[in-house]
């Protein structure tokens, strides 16, 4: 399709293929803001528009990388844990507000913010550090983990490689109708995601006001030190 070709992401995808979906949406899994929801997107609208990618290939690698990806996160965010997010994570988009957000969801929530942050912009690239930060037993994890990974990658890979196979196939108003209701679906989507984030935030807050803790060795917890 011509106008995927327009998009640097599109043109990644065309050279690169299953290599570049399969880096970015591990480094992304891992704790990385990168796109990797819209490099899935992307391949499956090319797999359906052009048939140069195969789209059962695209959904697994697609779930493969998720997998591995949280898999990295989790283990970092166990090891080094909150200390090191405290003094580093900024440089990922991991402030105060949002480190606090993760504890919070993780106390009342555990392994379902896992699955379900897979399909979340604010915590797809954070759930699994976050998870290994407040030591979501492993297993739990790994469950919820391989769960969210094949369930996101099947319906988001293949819907938008229906939605590519029908935009090859319609002309003119029809082909921009359908477009112009996929953006302003994803700006509608987008402004949703916003607010959401912005009220489990204040509830985060209220709910672990002053500065964030840490478990210590000991099992008892010491105050951390952070710049809002």
């Amino acid at each position: 399709m011509s106008f995927l070709h327009e998009l640097p992401i599109g043109d990644f995808v065309a050279n690169y293929g299953y290599i570049a979906l399969f880096v970015i949406i591990t480094l992304e899994s891992a704790g990385l803001p990168l796109p990797g929801e819209t490099v899935l997107l992307t391949s499956a609208v090319y797999a359906g528009s052009t048939g140069n990618l195969n789209i059962a290939l695209v959904v697994a690698v697609a779930a493969t990388a998720a997998i591995v990806g949280d898999n990295a996160g989790y283990w970092v965010g166990r090891r080094w844990g909150l200390p090191l997010l405290i003094s580093k994570g900024h440089l990922i988009g991991l402030d105060h507000s949002r480190l606090k957000l993760g504890q919070y969801l993780f106390r009342r929530h555990g392994g379902k913010i896992v699955f379900f942050g897979r399909f979340t912009a604010m915590l797809r690239a954070y759930a699994a550090v976050l998870a290994g930060v407040n030591r979501l037993d492993a297993r739990r994890f790994m469950a919820f983990n391989a769960l969210g990974g094949v369930a996101w990658a099947s319906i988001m890979g293949v819907g938008a490689y229906l939605c590519g196979r029908s935009i090859e196939n319609v002309m003119g108003p029809v082909g921009l109708g359908l477009l112009a209701f996929v953006l302003l679906g994803a700006v509608a989507l987008w402004l949703f995601m916003r607010r959401h984030e912005a009220r489990l935030m204040r509830a985060a807050e209220a709910a672990i006001p002053g500065p964030l803790v840490r478990e210590s060795t000991a099992g008892v917890t010491a105050p951390q030190t952070v710049k809002a």
